[in-house]
């Protein structure tokens, strides 16, 4: 009877299950409304969205469990802590900021981008990626980590007749399966050698296998780390990143750069920190290593976009998200030496919230550039301060945070910390790498920054504001700013409770 699960607690699942629900609901709805009635579908989905971020209030006092064994309350599938909470607000928040950008997008697409599958494809994925950071079996992480990426392969190549589109979705394809084949090998062996999917109990059995399986067990858990690698971008398996951001609908390529890291980075902290902490010796250095040529590989390439290049400001961005994949990295790669892995851990997720607002709302001013130039380079964002003077001080402002400039002072914050739980895990030489990768990105930000506020080449075309962006530039902006006034909010807040 142990195999049995108790009763669901249906209020600790309700984030990703409000966000499923209105997925289907909005499959069914399109089904009936007329094509001049189809954006009600979009504001279905925000609303949808806003109602499952919502739902993470009443789970903020205690930590929830179920689908635990009857035999062990105490082994569960879903548990609804500090962590899982953190992680589902980015999603959930971030996929509520990339559905307002999306709304207008879709309005901008001239029906090249069919509403109805647009968002339930969405919906889906963005359930599927809050339900991660609550699973707590391997089987339930993989179905999780599946839900939330197969849907946006599809949104990559969403657009019709556009072939840089499908030749972005072919590519983001074929890794994300590599890596999800990796992961699933790795598993397999992991559960041969323990008998268990639980994380909690791989982690109690892994540490006593039989001679004769330590071997498949090491191989298990090398090869579970090289496919949470392929979903986080880190080096070397990043290729698929500029290509896919610049053939996506602008929207995803914000939902993959915030939403698609929360997923892999908080899968690879479950797997690592959770599931395996005896392998730490071997899974430490790894992770630092990949940190280093992460950030540093993603910085440079940043570094040599030209700016008159088509969607060079779209490129750099995915160039610049590989570069900070690597300082995300840093904390976890210092859980494994740290005394205190929990607050290693909550570097990351402090890094993480500071990430997905400011570099959300460098989207957002990049789909509102987009609007008017099409090829959206960085050289269209020369004097853009004379067209649009609050876009352009909100645009310097996120990419002085992303920089960790003042007024910026979140993203200060938040490398501080990150470069804390190095130093404090003893890894003096990574804390070096990032403190010279921070100085090659000041480079490119700071050059973008000036840009701004150049004279403008010929006349400044004004920039077309549409409501939804607004919005999304709007609450970008008051959360960067909120933060970087009160920085010390978002530490205490990703204290996480893993242990």
């Amino acid at each position: 009877m142990s195999s049995l699960v108790q009763s669901v607690d249906w209020l600790a699942i309700a984030p990703p299950t409000v966000a499923a629900v209105v997925g289907l609901v909005v499959l069914v709805a399109d089904l009936f409304l007329t094509e001049a009635r189809k954006p009600l579908l979009g504001w279905i989905a925000v609303g949808g969205l806003a109602a499952a971020a919502l739902m993470l209030l009443p789970l903020l006092d205690a930590d929830r469990s179920t689908f635990c064994l009857v035999g062990d309350t105490e082994v569960c599938s879903y548990t609804a802590d500090r962590f899982t909470l953190v992680i589902q607000l980015l999603v959930l928040g971030g996929a509520l900021l990339c559905a307002l950008l999306s709304v207008t997008a879709l309005k901008d697409s001239g029906k090249r981008l069919p509403e109805g599958e647009y968002w339930f494809l969405f919906l889906s994925s963005a359930a599927g990626a809050a339900l991660l950071p609550a699973s707590r079996d391997l089987a339930t992480l993989v179905v999780a980590l599946e839900v939330a990426s197969l849907p946006a392969f599809a949104l990559v190549g969403l657009r019709h007749g556009d072939r840089r589109s499908s030749e972005a979705a072919l590519k983001f394809f074929l890794s994300s399966v590599t890596a999800t084949a990796v992961s699933l090998l790795g598993i397999s062996f992991v559960y041969a050698a323990t008998g268990t999917l639980h994380l909690t109990r791989v982690a109690e059995r892994i540490q006593d296998v039989d001679g004769q399986l330590a071997t498949l067990a090491q191989t298990g858990v090398v090869l579970t780390l090289v496919g949470f690698a392929f979903k986080t971008a880190a080096v070397p398996f990043h290729f698929w990143v500029p290509d896919t951001y610049v053939g996506a609908p602008l929207p995803i390529a914000a939902y993959l750069s915030v939403i698609g890291k929360a997923v892999g980075f908080s899968g690879l902290i479950l797997v690592t920190v959770v599931a395996l902490p005896s392998y730490a010796d071997a899974w430490a250095p790894a992770l630092a290593v990949l940190a280093a040529l992460t950030m540093t590989v993603g910085n440079v390439g940043a570094l040599r976009q030209q700016s008159t290049r088509a969607y060079s400001a779209v490129r750099l961005l995915a160039w610049s998200s590989v570069g900070q994949a690597g300082y995300l990295l840093v904390p976890i790669a210092a859980a494994g030496y740290a005394d205190d892995p929990e607050k290693s851990v909550g570097s990351t997720l402090a890094y993480a919230l500071m990430y997905g607002a400011v570099n959300l709302g460098a989207f957002a001013v990049a789909a509102l550039v987009g609007r008017a130039h099409r090829l959206n380079r960085v050289a269209d964002y020369r004097g853009l301060y004379a067209a649009s003077p609050l876009t352009a001080l909100l645009m310097g402002f996120f990419l002085l945070c992303l920089a960790g400039l003042p007024p910026g002072v979140i993203g200060l914050f938040a490398k501080v910390t990150v470069f804390a739980a190095a130093v404090d895990a003893g890894l003096g030489w990574l804390a070096v790498v990032m403190a010279v990768n921070v100085v090659i990105a000041l480079v490119y930000y700071l050059r973008w920054t000036a840009l701004l506020f150049r004279a403008p080449e010929g006349e400044a075309a004004a920039q077309r504001l549409a409501a939804p962006l607004t919005a999304a530039l709007a609450l970008t902006g008051v959360l960067g700013v909120a933060l970087s006034g009160a920085p010390q909010l978002v530490l205490r807040f990703t204290e996480t409770g893993l242990f």
